[in-house]
């Protein structure tokens, strides 16, 4: 048994026992979930995310720990994004608030479903066309200048989706959340979705188109080179999963004040766009710093620019923009 397969295998031994206390202890069906409760469920998530970053380091090495540490912290970034625009969908469908701790982890469940193909997908990509990482970095590049200068002018409306129009257009649909099912049978026995199928699909894409920036980001995070593959899969895999399982409890723990990080989307467009530049200019960058350097540099420019957004966040406001949820500018 390799060392590679002896990690993967006690990452998957760590994330079921996980959930299984995290939804057997500390989670209640159809309960709704104090700022008590989701600060502690926030805090589990968290130090079991810094274990593994210990265990990585003492497994794997220096690089590819700390490799593992920026990108979580990226992910866990963009996790915070997320809520915005989940917090607009479940207003949108006027979900119960009951409802919120199921239909989250459905959905985020779905979303690592998803993320695993994409990120499969992804790096299948890389390792078989390199210059494919080129076209990444420019994407990055364009993502963080958009989300840098994009107005804030426009709601997000969920009804307004590709992915909800194109659902409402396949799918024969119910009103209603019908106690928090997903699907029932109608009076001629026919089955229709409820409003709760609705809003986990929603939140699955939603995050998937998160994705688009995320996992490009940190593959430009990584050592792509062949001697260090194995290693780079393993952060990329491992850093999403365990920010985006962290992401319920980090939507209770924040979903009354997200009108307080109104400059955090600043700071994340400030990182993607530094990764973007990284990953054109690769080839140089190797000439002038080893890939323990590099890393270091990317983990403190990530701490730098989120911890600034936040603490610019919290001492100003933007003029003319009222306490209240904007649309994050990820179209779907």
């Amino acid at each position: 048994m390799t060392e590679e397969l002896v990690t993967y295998l006690v990452f998957g031994g760590v994330l079921i026992l996980a959930l299984v206390f995290d939804l057997g202890l500390l989670s209640k069906k159809n309960k709704t979930v104090t700022i008590r409760q989701a600060l502690l469920q926030t805090l589990f998530w968290v130090t079991l995310a810094l274990a593994f970053f210990v265990y990585v380091w003492i497994e794997r090495g220096q690089q590819t720990a700390l490799e593992y540490i920026s990108g979580y912290l990226m992910e866990w970034s963009l996790s915070i994004d997320n809520i915005f625009v989940f917090i607009l969908i479940f207003s949108s469908f006027k979900v119960k608030e009951e409802y919120y701790g199921r239909v989250l982890l459905i959905g985020i469940l779905m979303a690592i479903i998803f993320r695993v193909i994409f990120i499969t997908l992804g790096v299948a990509l890389v390792n078989q066309f390199h210059w494919i990482l080129y076209l990444f970095g420019a994407f990055l590049v364009y993502t963080g200048y958009k989300m840098f200068t994009a107005s804030d002018d426009e709601e997000f409306d969920p009804h307004d989706t590709k992915i909800y129009r194109f659902m409402t257009k396949v799918l024969p649909m119910i009103p209603g959340d019908h106690n928090g099912k997903l699907i029932v049978r109608d009076e001629k026995g026919k089955r229709r979705y409820t409003t709760i199928f609705v809003v986990v699909m929603m939140l699955a894409a939603i995050d998937l188109v998160f994705a688009l920036d995320s996992i490009p980001a940190i593959m430009g995070l990584v050592d792509n080179s062949p001697a260090h593959r194995a290693d780079a899969q393993l952060v990329i895999y491992t850093s999403n999963i365990f920010a985006v399982l962290g992401l319920r409890s980090l939507f209770f723990l924040l979903r009354g004040a997200v009108d307080k990080f109104e400059y955090l989307q600043q700071g994340i467009s400030i990182v993607l766009a530094f990764i973007g530049l990284k990953m054109l200019g690769a080839h140089w960058i190797d000439q002038l710093l080893d890939k323990t350097t590099q890393v270091f540099i990317s983990l403190g420019v990530i701490l730098i620019c989120l911890s600034g957004s936040i603490f610019y966040s919290m001492t100003h406001q933007k003029k003319g923009v009222p306490p209240a949820v904007k649309s994050k500018n990820h179209k779907s």
